[in-house]
């Protein structure tokens, strides 16, 4: 039987995804064919244009829906609204850095709930639709983080390596079934947000914009060289293929060799 890439016919949903790696993603999986539901916080004009956008340069449906991934019910709701997930992929996140007895109780709850827990209730709710369905594909980002610490990152890094745990018990809950459960782990992606924070960088340091991509940045990325966008959607949609049928429970590192150190 032919490997194909061709995801026509499915339904992505993809939380966090007007900006950045989810947005990415979501313009990867829409050119391999799928119909795709944005998701963020907000319900802005742009939110639904980003989504129209992609509708039109990619030919498929796409659509927006506003859901706080801070709260269970709203995470299941979005899953319900879009009416069918044959792919989840389990983006949204935020970070805060502090030492651990610094660390506002707040923003820990806020962290755990978005990047870790939102992941367990949008997956709760995709399964039964992928099992009505007949085939599934979970892909959680994850991060370096998930497989490495850095200090002053607690909660992040607390709920990536939660979000590791959570991808291989998916994994094994539904080996015997058509679905696949797989988590990307990224380093350093250039991304709107990360862009941004070169020039405070480069003030802070009184370095070129080069210099301080590879030494301050990008210390602990040996390809110094920042994944792309496109990159992760790439990986995502393979991990959705018919290639990576038997792939799951595992991660993929898009991290310039960072976790190979």
């Amino acid at each position: 039987m032919a490997i194909t890439f061709d995801l026509s016919g499915k339904t992505a949903v993809i939380t966090g995804s007007n900006s950045g790696i989810g947005l990415g993603i979501a313009r990867e999986l829409a050119m391999a064919g799928a119909d795709v539901v944005l998701n963020s916080f907000t319900d802005r004009d742009e939110d639904h244009a980003l989504a129209e956008e992609i509708a039109n340069v990619a030919g498929v449906k796409a659509r927006y829906i506003k859901a706080d991934m801070s709260k269970g019910a709203e995470c299941r709701k979005l899953i319900e609204e879009a009416g069918a997930c044959d792919i989840l992929v389990n983006n949204a996140g935020i970070q805060h850095v502090a030492p651990i007895d610094e660390f506002p109780e707040e923003k820990w709850d806020a962290i755990i709930a978005i990047n870790l827990s939102s992941a367990f209730h949008t997956t709760a709710a995709a399964l039964p639709l992928m099992r009505k369905a007949g085939w599934g594909r979970v892909v959680n980002i994850a991060s370096a983080h998930g497989l490495t610490a850095s200090p002053y990152k607690s909660a992040y890094i607390a709920a990536k390596h939660g979000i590791v745990g959570l991808t291989k018990t998916t994994a094994l809950e539904t080996a015997e079934e058509p679905i696949t459960a797989n988590a990307i782990c990224p380093g350093y992606v250039l991304t709107p947000l990360v862009e941004a924070q070169i020039p405070d960088q480069m003030k802070a340091h009184d370095m070129d914009r080069d210099t301080v991509v590879r030494e301050v940045m990008l210390a602990r990325q040996p390809s110094k060289e920042f994944a792309t966008v496109e990159q992760m959607g790439g990986t995502c949609a393979f991990l959705c293929s018919d290639a990576a049928a038997q792939i799951t429970g595992t991660t993929i590192s898009v991290d310039g060799g960072w976790t190979a150190l």
